[in-house]
């Protein structure tokens, strides 16, 4: 005879999980536990479900965020109760802020065990607070068809809420009794279609405010095209079109993935951040109207650049209502897909200011053959530039943040081999970057990670799934024996603490992290090993890593002067020019 509560915890979870899969949702990362048993054993029985299993809850968070990001569809990310959801905070933070869709579920104690000293058991309602677009403390099991019926509506609730713009995390607290064990010989996953379905729709610009916006295009004598993280691969080829259809810069982020791909680059900017630098310039370089598409850029000198800037017409482009103005400029948001915001200009007469596009246009030209010219020195720099110019064709390339992210918007150039970088750039932290990749790299192929020994050491755990589910990927670590951006920051002035507040240096060599793993590994300490490595590594199978030996003290001044050199002959012609 079947135990009415055993009917009870199969027939509504499986409804939860016919509509969540029937709505898309097919991978699952889980980190083992007890309470979160009869989850776990109905998504591995699923025939259509991904799963995989994750002993460290922060690396699982952070994988399951790297499979939804190159997905860019919702992964559910389960786990049991107790602190094992709080492990997964810090990647539930990045998804909200980078507009990742996750679908959370943690499994908890019925109600008369909370708050009463039962063991394992915390408050986890609203758990991720203001982190998750959604949370809900899902009812105890039942057969009811209205609570069939409410728990195939929540699935498909979450879904909804997840992949609505802007995308982010959900959270679902589900209270389990004991037993714990669903009854997998009831269950048939047999339903072709779900009985509830998420149809997402594009936003378009009014016809009225579409008027408004190309008067004020029209009077524009120097519009500037921003474009930063956060855009898909789609909305690429209109921005080009827009922009070279009126003749406007476009100042691209390596992120925006529209620096690599098939589309026109002519219009491309890429070394602003290096010539923005230079303050004679920027005064030739002034807009009198700014477009942006997607979040603020990463350079540091175009966040000044345009906060510097008069009173002019400012205009946000974003498919959803999240609010992206760190400068406070912002004159217009416009709440629109880029396709169409882009595609709306394309049929009206204009005459363009040639003469304003070609001044960013020598400038950036000038600017890369001066990076090239006068960066002689082996450090990070020249690494990253080869690492760039080794990249395949359809490469993906997930950077860490500080230091490895800056270098690749130094030089990553315009290309035509469909390079796309990838970062967590939602809160910017150093964490759980080795798992985003590895996530990343079940679909993405070839798959390659730039990361500092900081930041690879605070994620080594995340290897263990590499070897689990015999993922591949290069992994380039740029070490230079602590945290080198803070080098570049005031802190360094401070020689009494900065090393051990500030440098941190672990005095580490991961060769023996390569071991543990069962990792290929290459040590690298000169130009000339380098690409020998990569070329190597290319050939194998499975992880390999390349521990890049480099001086940090060395890298800030080599920086430095690479800046000042380029500083000085631009200003320099520039001088000449106005004689």
């Amino acid at each position: 005879m079947i135990d009415e509560h055993q009917q009870n915890l199969t027939h509504y979870l499986t409804a939860f999980i016919e509509e969540l899969v029937g709505n898309g949702v097919d991978e699952v990362v889980i980190s083992p536990g007890s309470r979160s048993t009869p989850l776990a054993l109905l998504f591995a029985h699923h025939p259509n479900v991904k799963t995989y299993v994750n002993v460290d809850e922060r690396s699982a968070a952070f994988f399951a965020l790297g499979i939804a990001k190159v997905k860019e569809k919702p992964v559910v990310l389960l786990c049991s109760s107790g602190t094992a959801g709080a492990n997964y905070y810090p990647a539930i933070i990045e998804a909200r802020y980078a507009k990742v869709p996750l679908i959370v579920l943690t499994a908890d104690r019925p109600h008369e065990l909370r708050e009463v000293g039962a063991p394992q058991a915390i408050h986890q309602i609203d758990l991720y607070g203001k982190h998750v677009k959604w949370s809900i403390d899902m009812a105890l099991p039942e057969n009811l068809p209205s609570m069939i019926q409410y728990a195939q509506s929540s699935a498909v609730r979450g879904v909804a809420v997840s992949t609505g713009h802007p995308q982010g995390p959900v959270h679902f607290n589900f209270p389990f009794r004991e037993p714990l064990i669903p009854d997998l010989k009831q269950v048939e996953f047999s339903r072709d279609t779900p009985l509830k379905r998420v149809h997402q729709g594009d936003r378009q610009l009014f016809p009225d405010l579409k008027e408004e916006l190309q008067e004020e295009l029209m009077k524009s004598e120097r519009p500037l095209v921003v474009c930063g993280p956060g855009l898909n691969g789609d909305a690429a080829l209109p921005i080009v079109q827009f922009a070279e259809y009126y003749g406007l810069p476009v100042v691209a982020d390596p992120l925006s993935f529209i620096r690599s791909g098939n589309h026109s680059k002519e219009n491309i900017i890429d070394a602003y951040d290096t010539f923005l630098r230079i303050d004679e310039l920027k005064d030739t370089l002034r807009p009198d109207l700014v477009i942006r598409f997607g979040a603020m850029p990463v350079s540091k000198a175009l966040m000044i650049f345009l906060r510097e800037l008069p009173e002019i017409p400012t205009w946000i482009v974003s498919k959803s209502e999240e609010w992206q103005d760190p400068t406070a400029k912002g004159t217009n948001y416009i709440y629109c897909e880029e396709k169409w915001f882009c595609e709306s200009f394309m049929n009206q007469e204009h005459t363009s200011n040639h003469d304003w596009l070609n001044r960013w246009l020598g400038a950036n030209n000038d600017s890369k053959d001066l990076l090239l010219k006068g960066h002689h020195e082996w450090d990070e720099g020249v690494a990253v530039h080869q690492l760039v110019q080794h990249l395949p064709k359809g490469a993906t390339l997930f950077s860490s943040n500080s230091m490895p992210i800056r270098d690749l918007d130094t030089y990553f150039f315009t290309n035509d081999r469909s390079i796309r970088i990838f970062a967590n750039r939602g809160a910017n932290g150093i964490d759980g970057v080795v798992s985003t990749a590895l996530g990343m790299s079940t679909r993405a192929r070839p798959m390659y990670l730039l990361i500092g020994d900081l930041a690879f050491f605070h994620d080594l755990n995340g290897l263990l799934m590499a070897r689990k589910y015999q993922l591949n990927m290069t992994i380039v670590v740029m070490n230079n024996n602590g945290g080198g951006i803070f080098s570049y920051l005031p802190q360094a002035n401070d020689q009494n603490h900065f090393e051990d507040l500030f440098g941190t240096p672990m005095d580490l060599e991961f060769v023996h992290a390569a071991k543990l793993f069962g990792a290929g590994y290459f040590h690298v300490t000169s130009q000339e090993q380098f690409i020998p490595a990569l070329q190597e590594a290319d050939q194998r199978m499975g992880i390999n890593i390349i521990e890049v030996m480099t001086n940090r003290e060395e890298n800030v001044a080599n920086h430095r002067n690479l800046w000042d050199f380029v500083s000085r002959e631009m200003v320099k012609k520039l001088k000449g020019e106005n004689q």
